[in-house]
């Protein structure tokens, strides 16, 4: 019993100090999170992130999900000719990154938790788009998938308008649009059903 008590304590107090680490992290990260741009810092820290991209020569970056997570779509993005690499720290959090079915994609990413591409296996060419994707993950979980569930869509919708409605002070539904950038209105959306 004396085992438990001191696992329970031991756990809560890395949480604790994670919780505390991920708060410092969020101060020194500065996010770029455009549509269009090769590459992202995404964060995902305390709250939520629903991002969109439409770059044309799409390179990576990074992903920040401590105590957060979302959904990151990459299927209107096009690589950039080497290939890309998103670096990836997931931390009591996690993402699904969705990708196009023709994409290549490889997951290292270290840890105690999941990471992992739940496509269905599929030959792809070698000259297929390659995404590379490394890291680690501390009690989280990371998918990469081509599609995203209706009911996954509308949970990170509803968190991103939350928080920008909180960000920007908006009390009632009128002001909402003017809190509320494209990304989490635009082309995420789930899959027509084939």
């Amino acid at each position: 019993m004396k085992f438990i008590a001191g696992l329970i304590g031991l756990f809560a107090t890395f949480a604790i100090g994670a919780a505390v680490a991920a708060a410092a992290r969020k101060q020194q990260i500065v996010p770029l999170d455009d549509e269009d741009a090769d590459e992202v810092r995404l964060v995902a820290i305390f709250s939520p992130v629903a991002f969109h991209s439409t770059a044309t020569a799409f390179s990576g970056g990074t992903l920040d999900c401590w105590y957060g997570g979302g959904i990151i779509d990459l299927r209107d993005a096009t690589l950039d000719s080497a290939g890309a690499h998103l670096e990836v720290k997931a931390v009591f959090g996690g993402a699904q990154i969705i990708v196009p079915r023709d994409w290549r994609v490889e997951v290292n990413v270290d840890g105690v938790g999941g990471a992992r591409d739940v496509r269905p296996a599929r030959d792809l060419p070698v000259t297929a788009p390659l995404l590379t994707v490394s890291g680690f993950v501390l009690f989280g979980g990371l998918g990469v998938s081509s599609d995203i569930p209706q009911e996954a869509l509308e949970s990170v919708r509803a968190e991103m308008l939350k928080r920008r409605k909180s960000e920007a002070g908006v009390s009632d539904a009128t002001d909402a649009d003017a809190a509320v950038d494209a990304p989490i209105d635009g082309p995420i959306e789930a899959p027509a059903s084939t």
